[in-house]
């Protein structure tokens, strides 16, 4: 039997999600890690960010993409993280891993939106205006409220489907992010050919990180986890033609240029506005003015600040995308509530990404409204980040666990160094989440001004932890009493369930899962097919050759 697409792959096509193209695919994956926005709080630490950026490239980013594709190569089926920690350690932690990152995303998206308000001046050509409105901004509230509009915007065009939010994030980050970053080094040339003295020493010792406490640690962790996210996309892993061969070159490609925008943003920054006057909230803006100012144009920055906002849509629509829609097609797999599971015409869970949009508002508005939100804000941040690094862990854990559990599946891609490269990779990649969890538990210095103790801190964080892992477990405790399967709806199920277990076990088939899959009704469905763990390739081949001589012999007779 080839490996053609299945029924419901076939389908999904019909209803409109169209396919997404490699490029397109790369540029979401950059939308979801990279942004010069983001390059204004490292370039405090000047020439040393580019060894750090490094450093997390090698030690966290590196054994994702590895991890990742090897996963996506071998178990290409729907689901992306669902699919692949299911595979290696069952429905409840698979389940686990998709509320991490939805509310990951969520918390995140909301409290980002506060910080719009301060930069509305730099949408006119009034500079010095837009630095104190900046420095001491009013109206916020109302502000802000446009800035949701825009967001609710942005959802309703996430539910067209994969053809519309890919090509927002396609266009977003080229035009919002490429296009400026190229810009900006070629003024820099001007610049410095102009005889301006770079704010930093580029000299090789600048490279050395150097040592200021515990602040150190919190620079190495927020440059090392700067990559996180570059693997959410394998939820749209079925909207590609050849997954097995996009999804690795997405992932590579998307990361190289995601430490360029890292490393030539923040040194281009960092040359050109002196650290006393980096501001972290309008230091871009303050740079697009300075390197404007080299050819006659330092109103230029307004322009940069319109096509910067495409980038901050191509962010918001693939923040959007893809947690909902992964956790809204395995709610349709049993997982959530009926009330939850709405498939549009174009193949998105509508209720899901609506549901998002209204707790994104709704925690902006919270940041916004409490007063000294700032304890509040520190103790959820650092949640959210253990939340995070939980993800990263269960990845690597199963990732592991199939190495053994299912040795002999075939992978388009394989971790090189047989099993010693496989621990590896997950050790320095396990170590890198570790490394970030303590940090992450580790009370910053202003935390007895905001929440009153490090006791309280650490306690309060785990508690919200332990709120969130229990709700993602109750759930699908409940899921497990209820009858909330749609028969139609597009998950394969685990190939564990095809070969006749109960949960992850050892398997020796090297039958690929698109094979398994290919006779079986939908997950949550009775097993339609069930498959020998330990048959061969060759032998079902046989097997299927042999019924079909005797389909053709019985239609002669």
């Amino acid at each position: 039997m080839s490996s053609k697409p299945d029924s419901t792959t076939k389908s999904t096509n019909k209803q409109g999600q169209g396919y997404i193209s490699t490029y397109a695919l790369i540029m979401m994956n950059v939308a979801i890690v990279a942004g010069l926005g983001n390059d204004a709080q490292q370039a405090f630490y000047g020439l040393s960010s580019v060894t750090l950026f490094a450093i997390g490239a090698l030690v966290f980013f590196v054994p994702t993409a590895l991890v990742a594709a090897e996963l996506a190569g071998g178990w290409s089926e729907r689901g992306g993280i669902f699919r692949w920690v299911g595979e290696g350690m069952g429905k409840g932690w698979a389940f686990t891993c998709l509320l991490i990152l939805w509310f990951q995303t969520t918390f995140n998206l909301g409290a980002g939106m506060p910080n719009f308000a301060a930069t509305i001046g730099f949408f006119t050509p009034n500079y010095d205006w837009a630095v104190k409105f900046a420095k001491n901004p009013s109206h916020e509230l109302i502000i802000m409220c446009l800035f949701l509009a825009v967001f609710w915007l942005v959802t309703w065009l996430a539910t067209r489907g994969a053809k519309t939010f890919s090509n927002i994030s396609k266009y977003g980050v080229t035009i919002g992010t490429i296009i400026p970053l190229a810009t900006i080094v070629i003024l820099a040339i001007v610049w410095l050919a102009q005889g301006h003295t770079p704010a930093i020493k580029l000299e090789p010792s600048g490279l050395v990180p150097k040592w200021h406490g515990m602040s150190t640690l919190a620079l190495a962790a927020g440059v090392f986890f700067s990559y996180a996210g570059i693997d959410l996309n394998a939820a749209h892993i079925k909207q590609l033609k050849n997954p097995k061969k996009q999804f690795p070159i997405a992932m590579l490609v998307a990361g190289l240029i995601a430490f360029l925008v890292f490393v030539v943003g923040t040194l281009i920054i960092a040359i050109v506005i002196p650290e006393k006057n980096i501001n972290i909230i309008y230091a871009l803006y303050s740079l697009y003015h300075e390197l404007g100012a080299t050819i006659g144009a330092p109103w230029m920055y307004m322009i940069f600040v319109y096509v910067g906002f495409f980038a901050t849509l191509a962010m918001w629509i693939t923040n959007l995308a893809g947690p909902s829609f992964m956790l809204g097609q395995a709610g349709r797999s049993g997982f959530l509530p009926k009330q939850l599971q709405s498939n549009n015409k174009h193949g998105m869970p509508s209720k899901m990404l609506y549901l998002q949009a209204i707790c994104v508002t709704a925690i902006a508005f919270v940041v916004k409204l409490l007063p000294n939100v700032e304890g509040f804000f520190v103790m959820i941040t650092q949640t959210v980040t253990i939340l995070y690094m939980l993800y990263y862990v269960l990845m690597f854990v199963s990732f592991l666990r199939l190495r053994y559990t299912q040795p002999n599946r075939p992978r388009t891609f394989t971790v090189p160094g047989g099993k010693v490269g496989a621990w590896l990779v997950s050790i320095i990649g396990l170590a890198a989440c570790v490394f970030g969890i303590a940090l992450s538990l580790y009370p910053p210095a202003q935390v007895k001004k905001e929440v009153g103790s490090g006791t309280v801190y650490v306690v309060t964080i785990l508690v919200l932890l332990a709120i969130v892992l229990l709700l993602a477990f109750g759930i699908y405790q409940a899921s497990k009493r209820h009858d909330w399967v749609d028969k139609d709806n597009q998950f394969a199920p685990f190939t564990w369930e095809i070969e006749g277990f109960d949960k992850p076990k050892k398997a020796l088939s090297n039958i690929p899962t698109e094979i398994l899959s290919h006779y079986q009704d939908p997950m949550g469905m009775p097993i339609k097919t069930q498959f020998d763990p330990n048959e061969t390739l060759d032998s079902f081949n046989q097997k299927n050759q042999d019924q079909k001589v005797v389909n053709k012999t019985s239609n002669v007779k």
